[in-house]
C-alpha cells in the first residue's frame, strides 16, 4: 500500500502542460497546483519589451522629432539613448529580482530596502494613484488616435 501512495505522490509532482506542478504537501491526500518559479529568455525579453514600449512609443516619436529640430539623426540618437536608459533599469529590475526572490514585484523590494511602512506606502500610491492614471493616458491617446481615424 505504500508504494501506492510513492507512486500517486511521483504522479501528482509531474509538471502539467502549462507549467504548473501539482503536489500532495500536507500528505492527506488533496493536491495543491503550483506555477513553476522561472522565467525563460523569450519570456522575459517579451515583459521588457512590453513594459518598455507601452503605447508612448505611439504618441513620442513626433514630440522627440519636432524637439531636436525636424534632424532625424539627432532623433535616433535622443532614443537610443532613451533605449540605453530603459535597458538599465530593465537589468536592474532583472537584478533585484534575483536577488530578492519574494513574490510581490515592487512592493517586496521597498519592504526589504525600507522597511513595511514604505512598502505599504507605495502599494497604496501605486494602485490608487500611479495604475489608474496610467490608465487614463492610454485611453487618452486610445481616443486620440480612434478620432485621427474617424
Amino acid at each position: 500500500m505504500s508504494s501506492k501512495k510513492g507512486n500517486n505522490k511521483a504522479e501528482a509532482a509531474k509538471a502539467n502542460a502549462d507549467g504548473s506542478t501539482a503536489s500532495d504537501k500536507d500528505g492527506n491526500g488533496s493536491q495543491t497546483i503550483e506555477l513553476k518559479r522561472e522565467i525563460g529568455l523569450i519570456s522575459g525579453i517579451n515583459i521588457i519589451i512590453g513594459c518598455i514600449i507601452g503605447s508612448g512609443i505611439f504618441l513620442t516619436p513626433t514630440g522627440v522629432l519636432k524637439h531636436c529640430e525636424g534632424s532625424i539623426g539627432f532623433s535616433l540618437i535622443a532614443w537610443s539613448l532613451g533605449g540605453i536608459v530603459s535597458m538599465v533599469g530593465a537589468l536592474c529590475y532583472a537584478e533585484l529580482g534575483t536577488t530578492i526572490t519574494e513574490s510581490g514585484g515592487d512592493y517586496a523590494y521597498i519592504k526589504i530596502a525600507f522597511g513595511n511602512l514604505a512598502g505599504f506606502l507605495q502599494l497604496w500610491i501605486n494602485v490608487m494613484i500611479i495604475r489608474p492614471t496610467a490608465q487614463a493616458v492610454v485611453s487618452l491617446i486610445f481616443a486620440r488616435y480612434a478620432l485621427k481615424l474617424a
